[in-house]
Order: C-alpha cells, then structure tokens, then sequence
C-alpha cells in the first residue's frame, strides 16, 4: 500500500479583509464629475418651445353682442362696460345674459389689466363657467382709447375679439 498523502493547509497570516474598497469608486465618480462639469456648459442650449401659430380673423363678427369682462388692477369687475358691484351680482348679471343666447354661442372674452391679481381673474373666470359660459376667450390687445364695448349704451363698433380657443 501506498502511503496516503496527507493534506496540508496553509494558514494566512491575515484574516480576509471583507471591507469594500472605496478608493476605486471614488476615483470613477471624481472622473465623472469632472467629465459633467465640462461638458454641462456646452450643452447649455435655447430651450424649444412650440409655440401656436397666430391666426387672424378678418371676417366680421355674425352679431356686434360679444360679452367683453373686463378685470381693474383694483379687481373692479366690468361687464360690457357695465360695473359690477360684486362677484355675486356679476355672476347673476352673466348669468341672464348668457341664458338668451344658444348654448354654442355662449362666450366670453375676458381682459384683464396687467397688474390685476391672477386669483381675481381665476375668481371672474370661474364665475363665467358657473354662470354658463361655454368658450372662456382672452383678449390679449387693450381696446383703443376712446373704444367703447358691444351691448354698452350708446355703443359705437368696437374692434372684434379675438377668435375663441376652447
């Protein structure tokens, strides 16, 4: 018989380490850094923005009855020129206005001053849809002075509105 070997284990010296090691990992994300902080500048561009193309409407409005409300940088509300006393009062005044006519010719433009509050035009817009608007349209060009509204008394042609996006 032939003598069995016997197996020898060699013992490390060191346990195994069983930590991670950082140094590599840091070394790719300081290289990534710095390969996104110059190339971050280049790519800096225009942002593109599709902007809606600008019809103009040259044919006359069928009727001159156009609700125009109107919004004061003081939140005084006009309908046709007509001042509202308050949203109440301005909802049920739309709101017999608007009864009278069929229900796809209920619109109203709305134009509101510049420096008028954003909630109070919110506030007029929604009491347009409470009211029984169909179509909200704005009005994006001040009336030229001395213009005065449709359905106004005493009520000169104002220039139209613009078309309505519903």
């Amino acid at each position: 018989m032939a003598m069995a070997k016997k197996r020898q284990w060699v013992k490390p010296q060191t346990p195994p380490n069983s930590d991670i090691n950082v140094t590599p990992l840091v070394d790719v994300v300081l290289v990534l850094l710095i390969i996104f902080m110059v190339l971050t500048p280049l790519l800096e561009k225009d942002i593109e923005v599709r902007v809606p193309e600008t019809e103009v409407d040259t044919t006359p409005p069928e009727t001159n009855d156009q609700l125009v409300v109107q919004l004061t940088d003081t939140g005084a509300i006009k309908i046709n020129a007509e001042h509202m006393s308050s949203q109440e009062d301005y909802v049920n005044r739309l709101k017999r206005m608007l009864a009278v006519k069929p229900r796809e010719e209920r619109v109203v433009f709305f134009m509101a001053d510049d420096k008028a509050n954003y909630g109070a035009l919110i506030g007029v817009m929604d009491g347009a849809k409470t009211a029984g608007a169909v179509v909200l349209g704005m009005a994006t060009e001040d009336l030229p002075e001395g213009a005065v509204v449709p359905g106004a008394e005493g009520a000169a042609p104002a220039p139209e509105a613009p078309a309505p996006t519903p």
